[in-house]
């Protein structure tokens, strides 16, 4: 191709794609290199093993290396491991790469110096990543001392000791395939300084950037993963032993954890060991696995490729004496500051199990689940994203904006969107969660949290775009799209045109929000006019008078449709009545769907019966001693959904409901400026949890008695809170032991900056940032 076509068609994704702002074209020296030779085993799950050797006047403060790779690599800095498994799964959008920045300095010295780099090359498409086709590689470290660039001085070597495990193969959905490692053809440890590549060949150069078949580079815009280290197992055996006769030995993990597996055996050549997890076949495919042939002697390997379970599982020939067996956790790069506690033990249990299940759904993407897909559903990152603001601290926010930018940067160019992306071998659009993903709990529940602007700006045309292709009835509601596949939910009994009119309001209110905030005057006056037309003819041709049914759907009553219908705002309270019966009688919803269930049954004022039904419906899958994560549905395998994953993070749902309204925080304007702390504690007599802002640390906290309700909190630094107390019978509030409200009246205090009445059944105050104890008492 010559390079006028070239830089034709980088034009044109230019254009295209325009939010992938970090784009860097004409900023590298440095050129991408390969094998100079075909590689001698499938294309697929090829590795390779890199070299540069250097001297250096002296050590510089400071060296910026940027290094791309399709697809994975890990990195040592003179035989010191620097980077663990970087690289992203690739791409931004359907052309361009990701690059990754790390500061080197500290790892370099005066003298002989060697950069070692493995490298991973997936070679296959998948429903998280978009296989370039070619391995290829590109390092570059400028600093004014030293010049570090990728030609055709770095060695390289096909490593064959990596090798592809037999079948079962991982499923069609993962793009990494199952690692065997043969230690007979182990190269030893080609990553020290004093190692000699002179039978290396040398590399063969590609071309500088932007080229195909990577093109564009944009940085890596999420953290390096976090290292939890080499790690014993729970219930380590006493080492050193021999096994008598082929042994399987099941090593518990403190969770379910993204892995790598180590071993440590002295053994004759030729035996296999085999390492899988319980998550084998979670789902109800099969995932990776690995295997590991000996070399004879005493010897060590860890298997690169990251996995997840509750058990590792060791599968050891007879005649192997075993050293050590451990595991390293790694994993999205983020700190647990959210918390919950409270008197029910269950609502701690549904919590902490919505934490671990969100924690291992996170990586190079928010997953659906870490074993059969590792795919970035927008249906289920919406959820994840929603309890990670409540759970997580504020790194955790690098994920869904990454996710937003891709969603946009896949934009097709009939302005359809679709997921999971990347994905080099899925394009379905699923039109319900499309909406979902662009509306008010999608990309407006992003910028709530994080008052990010200039992403909202970046998107707003690709979020206008794909508004835009969906029609209107005369009525006003919305014509059911096809897509490529009409996904509501899973289960029965659903209404899927009610479904649909719910989720595409709650994409107008998020867009509406988005050209208010950007001043799209003339958007807004026609999103405006959409609403208000959409919820007369829902009401007008919906409601029965006991609930919500489009005219055309036949079955049961679908609890899912009527809370789209209140939590969107579609339902007036004059409604609330009817639907609370719906929802005391009609279970369809999936784990997924059943946090808009629990949401508007707070909204509703019918805290006690959302605690009721959070119990019975979660109830099985919070108390089973096995699985310290969440189903993907109500049971195991069979009894599941969509093949029953036992990791499935759209299922947490109940942290945020029990942090934003058992305890009452949410923000109130963007970037949590101003935030309500408003319970509502039903018959629950303790409960607490705390929020990492982006502005500080938040903290609700409330002692529900017979007779007093004691609510503290912690109000941040430069922000201003309004705080509810519920209007149950009392006589008197106290703000820090002083008299503020009497039978009804309040009584002006310089600490209340406003009293606001009674709002939704509490009775509330602003206040400005400290510690503050409220004390409500009947008597």
């Amino acid at each position: 191709m010559n390079s006028s076509i070239l830089k034709f068609i980088i034009l044109f994704f230019l254009v295209l794609f325009p939010c992938s702002k970090t784009i860097a074209q004409d900023q590298w020296k440095a050129s991408w290199i390969t094998d100079p030779a075909p590689a001698t085993q499938d294309t697929s799950n090829v590795w390779y093993s890199l070299r540069k050797d250097f001297s250096l006047n002296d050590a510089p403060k400071e060296a910026l290396a940027k290094i791309a790779v399709d697809s994975k690599y890990w990195l040592w800095v003179n035989g010191e491991l620097v980077v663990f498994e970087g690289g992203l799964k690739r791409g931004p959008n359907p052309t361009d790469t990701y690059y990754d920045e790390k500061d080197i300095a500290k790892y370099l010295k005066k003298g002989k110096n060697t950069i070692s780099v493995l490298a991973w090359y997936f070679g296959k498409d998948g429903f998280s990543h978009n296989s370039s086709g070619q391995f290829g590689f590109i390092f570059e470290c400028i600093t004014p001392s030293i010049q570090i660039l990728s030609d055709d001085t770095w060695k390289i070597k096909h490593n064959i000791a990596y090798e592809t495990c037999p079948e079962p193969f991982p499923n069609f959905r993962l793009s990494e395939s199952s690692i065997r490692y043969d230690a007979r053809k182990d190269l030893g440890e080609w990553y020290q300084n004093n190692y000699s590549t002179e039978k290396w060949k040398n590399a063969r150069v590609l071309g500088s950037v932007p080229m195909e078949p990577w093109n564009n580079l944009v940085l890596r815009p999420i953290p390096f993963w976090k290292d939890f280290g080499l790690t014993p197992y729970v219930n380590t055996p006493n080492f050193p032993f021999t096994t008598e006769k082929d042994t399987v030995i099941s090593m518990d993990l403190p969770a379910n954890l993204q892995i790598t597996p180590y071993l440590k055996v002295e053994a004759p050549e030729g035996h296999i060991i085999e390492i899988k997890t319980d998550n084998f076949k979670g789902g109800g495919d099969y995932n990776m696995y690995a295997q590991y042939i000996t070399k004879k002697g005493e010897q060590a390997y860890e298997s690169y490729g990251w996995i997840n379970g509750h058990k590792v599982l060791y599968s050891i020939p007879k005649g192997v004496k075993v050293l050590d067996l451990k595991y390293r956790e790694t994993g999205y790069n983020t700190e647990f500051s959210g918390s919950f506690n409270s008197s029910d033990e269950f609502l701690n249990k549904i919590w902490k199990k919505s934490l671990r299940t969100l924690y291992v759904t996170m990586r190079d993407t928010y997953m659906d689940c870490p074993d059969r897909e590792r795919a970035q559903w927008w249906g289920d990152e919406v959820n994840e994203g929603g309890e990670a603001f409540y759970a997580l601290d504020t790194n955790s926010h690098a994920l869904l904006k990454k996710g937003m930018y891709e969603l946009i940067g896949w934009q097709r160019q009939d302005s359809t969107l679709f997921s999971p992306i990347p994905a080099g071998n899925w394009d379905k659009e699923l039109p319900s969660q499309m909406l979902t993903s662009i509306g008010y709990y999608g990309f407006w529940n992003y910028y709530l949290h994080t008052e990010d602007k200039k992403t909202m700006s970046d998107l707003y045309d690709g979020v206008q775009k794909y508004l835009k292709i969906w029609q209107i009835n005369e009525d006003g509601t919305v014509v059911l799209r096809r897509g490529g596949w009409i996904w509501g939910d899973w289960g029965r009994d659903k209404d899927m045109k009610l479904i649909f009119n719910g989720v595409y309001y709650l994409a107008l209110k998020g867009v509406l929000n988005m050209a208010i905030l950007l001043e799209k005057h003339d958007d807004e006056v026609e999103l405006r006019q959409k609403m208000k037309d959409l919820k007369v003819g829902y009401n007008r041709n919906f409601w029965t008078g006991t609930a919500y049914r489009h005219p055309d759907y036949k079955g049961k009553t679908d609890d899912r449709s009527q809370a789209l219908a209140v939590v969107s705002g579609l339902a007036d309270k004059d409604k609330y009545e009817a639907l609370f019966e719906v929802f005391k009688t009609e279970e369809h919803a999936s784990p997924y769907m059943e946090k808009y269930v629990l949401e508007a049954l707070f909204q509703m004022g019918q805290a006690d019966y959302a605690i009721k039904r959070m119990k019975k419906r979660f109830g099985p899958m919070v108390n089973h001693p096995d699985y310290s994560t969440l189903f993907e549905g109500w049971g195991i395998g069979k009894e599941g959904f969509g093949g029953g994953t036992t990791n499935h993070a759209w299922s947490g749902g109940a942290l945020t409901i029990l942090s934003q309204y058992l305890c009452g925080i949410k923000p109130i304007t963007p970037g949590y400026s101003k935030f309500q702390i408003i319970p509502n504690p039903g018959s629950v007599t303790q409960a607490s949890a705390t929020v990492q802002s982006v502005k500080g640390t938040i903290k609700s906290e409330f002692v529900n008695s017979l007779d007093t309700f004691q609510l503290s909190v912690v109000v941040p630094k430069d922000t201003e809170a309004i705080i509810g107390i519920p209007n149950d019978d009392y006589v008197r509030i106290t703000l820090n032991g002083t008299l503020i409200w009497e039978n009804g009246v309040f009584i002006p205090n310089k600490e209340i900056r406003a009293f606001q009445g009674v709002v939704d059944s509490h009775i509330t105050f602003e206040v400005g940032p400290e510690m503050w104890k409220f004390e409500a008492v009947k008597k």
